[in-house]
């Protein structure tokens, strides 16, 4: 079954047991790959449509933090639950360790090994590692594995 084809199922659920938390965010992630689908003119497949739930799951993140540091406690809240949804269709992310094993296997492969082959170095890993860990924090560890 695709993500999609989930997404459907899991809202259809969501109406029947009358969950309309849920069923909210569900629709807005429905919505977010409908407009890209009608704006690229393409059918996403399964990892298009994990960028999509990474890209609102950043969003959200941001949104927490703008509205914590506002003193906006409530709108965070939604925030939240929002994420926790949203992350039900994410793979599970990788821990540290994990992402510095991936780092060492692709410079293994790259042969990177100066700062100035991070570009190299990224272009292989994200796709490996797309929806299984924060692209932020492995391009941190990256910077930290080639600066020494």
């Amino acid at each position: 079954m695709t993500l999609k084809q989930q997404l459907t199922n899991d809202m259809k659920a969501a109406m029947k047991a009358g969950d309309k938390d849920r069923l909210g965010v569900i629709r807005l992630v429905n919505a977010a790959i409908k407009q890209r689908e009608v704006d690229e003119r393409i059918e996403l497949d399964d990892a298009a449509v994990l960028a999509v739930l990474e890209k609102m799951l950043k969003q959200r993140k941001d949104s927490v933090s703008q509205y914590e540091g506002a003193g906006r406690e409530d709108l965070a809240a939604i925030e939240r639950a929002e994420i926790a949804v949203i992350q039900t269709y994410l793979p599970a992310q990788l821990d540290e360790a994990q992402i510095l094993a991936a780092i060492d296997d692709a410079i293994a492969t790259t042969g990177a090994s100066a700062p100035a082959d991070m570009g190299k170095l990224m272009g292989v890993l994200k796709p490996a590692l797309a929806g299984q860990a924060d692209m932020g924090l492995v391009s941190k560890l990256v910077k930290q594995k080639l600066a020494g």
